[in-house]
């Protein structure tokens, strides 16, 4: 039986618009692996299912702390507690409204300009909960790093398990995967037309999302919501 991966996600509110238009466009709740009917975009329904099924599986999100395995002697109830400490160290605080964006082919949701909180978040659940990663195999540092990667991305593979961090992180929530020039004008249109207010209201970033996948070829679902306590101030 292959053991569950788990990651750390941003997941919006679960009241707010931009919870409702990204649950709508994936057909599903985050902690819910029952896919629901996509929403009639008037577009060939075989190809809409195709061109949102990598972000159906892993769910409407922005990564934190990439997907992993847990590393040996680690259990689920340290995780756990170790996000509890964690999140009581963070303050709640609030984004301006994401802007649909190209991401290298991709359509995402992306903030419209950095934000130091999101970046310094996802920053810091990288290191600190790294000791609960267990390295990756072969095949998955193999896969890693037959992509275009610059020397620094690779160097964050061999030490962090995914190259897309610190320097490389660049906060998005996936609605689509890489389309072609002509192909991609005509996915922007159709999410606009069903964005209504996910473009407008302020994001409100008030808690970590852990999920967990298993076996590998399932959803990732939500386990459980963290509240960010703000207790404290997180030191890294």
């Amino acid at each position: 039986m292959t053991a569950p991966r788990y990651a750390l996600y941003f997941t919006p509110e679960p009241d707010s618009a931009l919870a409702r238009f990204g649950w709508s466009w994936l057909g599903r709740a985050p902690e819910d692996a029952v896919m629901r009917p996509l929403p009639d975009l008037g577009l060939e329904p075989g190809r809409q299912a195709a061109v949102v099924a990598d972000a159906r599986r892993y769910g409407f999100h922005a990564t934190l702390k990439p997907p992993f395995h847990l590393a040996a002697g680690r259990s689920v109830g340290e995780l756990r507690a170790a996000i509890i400490a964690f999140a009581k160290g963070w303050r709640p605080f609030t984004s301006p409204a994401p802007v649909l964006d190209d991401l290298d082919g991709f359509l995402a949701l992306r903030t419209r300009r950095p934000v130091p909180a999101l970046h310094a978040l996802a920053d810091a659940c990288v290191r600190h909960f790294d000791r609960f990663r267990a390295p990756a195999s072969a095949a998955e540092k193999a896969k890693r790093l037959a992509a275009p990667l610059s020397e620094r991305q690779r160097r964050a593979v061999e030490m962090w398990g995914y190259p897309f961090v610190f320097e490389d992180y660049q906060f998005h929530l996936t609605l689509t995967s890489r389309l072609g020039e002509t192909e991609r004008a005509l996915w922007q249109a159709a999410i606009k037309s069903r964005l209504g207010r996910a473009d407008a209201e302020p994001m409100e970033v008030r808690a970590l999302a852990l999920f967990s996948q298993s076996p590998p070829d399932q959803p990732f679902v939500l386990v459980e919501r963290f509240a960010l306590r703000g207790e404290g101030v997180w030191a890294g």
